[in-house]
């Protein structure tokens, strides 16, 4: 082997080395020292395998030469970017030595019920504590489970009140959740106690107390000698149950066709400031009630004159309204985080 091969191999050898020892560095004043070691014009290793260039032939030292300035650009690019990286580190430590650690980390949005399934829930379980059983049917109906069955002919004013959107093939959806009840006396006979929550349509204007898609929850009980009494007795035990002890309820004369009597049930909350003085809310309408018509009983197959039954409806989102205080409905469809957030631990 030449000495010219030798010395070039001896350099290669020596960058592999120098590179290992330029990562493993720890500090600025290592970096200097194996800077010194590798590149010092005195006492560099790479320059006493230069002092060893006299040994070789004229014609070899131009290839050494080429090759040990190759290895020292190199080193020397290396122990540039290793001293930026431990710069880059001191300033770090630095400032984690000044930060206050005892601060809060930033916390992340935990997902959360939606304000109206809460209140849903919340009503199902006082409804199931007095003995209901909770129903579902779908949202897209037949205009006989909608209207007809339910009392109301297609050309009623009632229908255009509620009309709502049109499907092909004589569907649409639902405007209330009272063809479930119609379905449920289909099917099953008397008793009957069940609550039907879900979603319905209407063609109303998206405004800070309607919206053309919300939730609604609807009850009916029948069974023989069912009366007027059982109606107002059993909202009255349920209102004091979601809003407190001292809720008062009142019935106002309404119409609705699948119902006979029918009334409006407002409420008005008594409760204690901190001090305990006792303050009254003003009335709020939260829902309408009434005796089923015996047509609709008829019309499910069900003996009118044998049964009688009582239905109500509210609106989960009105309700959610009234005890969060929210003041635009609208706020339950925008997928606000700041407004949701809220409910993450309810």
């Amino acid at each position: 082997m030449s000495g010219e091969s030798t010395l070039i191999q001896e350099l290669r050898a020596l960058e592999a080395e120098a590179l290992e020892a330029v990562e493993a560095t720890a500090g600025a004043d290592e970096l200097e020292v194996v800077r010194v070691a590798y590149l010092g014009r005195k006492d560099g290793r790479i320059s006493a395998i230069l002092r060893r260039l006299g040994e070789l032939d004229a014609s070899e030292r131009p290839a050494v030469g080429a090759e040990a300035n190759r290895v020292k650009a190199t080193l020397g690019e290396a122990l540039d970017a290793r001293g930026r990286q431990l710069e880059a580190a001191e300033e770090m430590a630095g400032i984690l030595d000044e930060a206050d650690l005892s601060l809060p980390a930033r916390s992340r949005f935990v997902g959360a019920r939606h304000p109206v399934t809460i209140v849903v829930d919340e009503l199902w379980e006082i409804f199931r504590g007095l003995g209901f059983t909770r129903a579902r049917g779908p949202e897209t109906e037949t205009e006989w489970y909608n209207f007809e069955a339910l009392n109301t002919p297609l050309d009623h004013p009632a229908a255009d009140e509620q009309d709502t959107i049109y499907l092909s093939g004589g569907h649409l959806l639902r405007s209330h959740t009272s063809p479930v009840q119609v379905r449920v006396m289909e099917g099953y006979a008397p008793p009957i106690r069940v609550l039907a929550p879900g979603m319905v349509y209407r063609r109303d204007t998206y405004d800070a107390t309607h919206a053309p898609a919300f939730a609604q929850l609807e009850g009916l009980v029948v069974d023989e000698g069912i009366t007027f009494v059982d109606l107002k007795a059993t909202l009255a035990e349920f209102a004091r149950r979601y809003w407190g002890p001292g809720t008062r309820i009142r019935f106002r004369p309404s119409f609705f066709p699948f119902t006979e009597p029918s009334a409006e049930v407002d409420v008005k909350r008594v409760y204690l400031d901190a001090e305990g003085r006792e303050h009254e809310t003003d009335w709020l309408e939260i829902m309408g009630a009434g005796m089923v018509d015996p047509a609709v009983l008829e019309s499910a197959g069900i003996d009118s004159e044998r049964y009688t039954g009582f239905a109500f409806g509210m609106g989960p989102g009105r309700i959610g309204m009234l005890k969060y205080g929210i003041s635009d409905i609208r706020a339950y469809f925008e997928n606000d985080v700041r407004f949701l957030q809220q409910f993450a631990r309810r």
